[in-house]
């Protein structure tokens, strides 16, 4: 998991620089699933479907959904999770209003059966 926080830290340090304004302290949401059916296809396809509706929410300035990349298999490489998205916001307000939003209740609503384990980094650009 430590290459999979590493890798998000990576990628949103290039996000948050196209921050306009120095002074925003951008917020990235970068949450991990873990199927209770692992080898679901069906499971991971729902889940992803669910996660494609937040895109609605316009608190959320960018964001990527993703599943483990076939990369090499290395001791410091966590890919047993089944799906992540990856949310870039402006600052703590947004991140608190996507976690509000009805969509994002609805998501939970409708995925919340299919996943066992879900675990969340939250970084804040310093």
């Amino acid at each position: 998991m430590a290459t999979s926080a590493l890798l998000a830290a990576g990628v949103a340090a290039t996000a948050l620089s196209s921050f306009s304004e120095p002074e925003k302290k951008g917020i990235i949401h970068h949450v991990f699933f873990w199927l209770k059916n692992p080898g679901s296809k069906e499971d991971q396809d729902k889940l992803i479907a669910g996660l494609q509706t937040l895109r609605k929410i316009k608190v959320i300035k960018k964001m990527y959904i993703g599943v483990p990349a076939s990369t090499e298999k290395r001791d410091v490489v966590d890919n047993s999770y089944a799906a992540s998205e990856l949310m870039f916001f402006d600052n703590l307000a947004d991140q608190k209003a996507y976690q509000d939003d009805p969509i994002h209740q609805k998501f939970i609503a409708d995925c919340s059966h299919l996943w066992e384990k879900v675990v969340v980094y939250d970084v804040q650009d310093v």
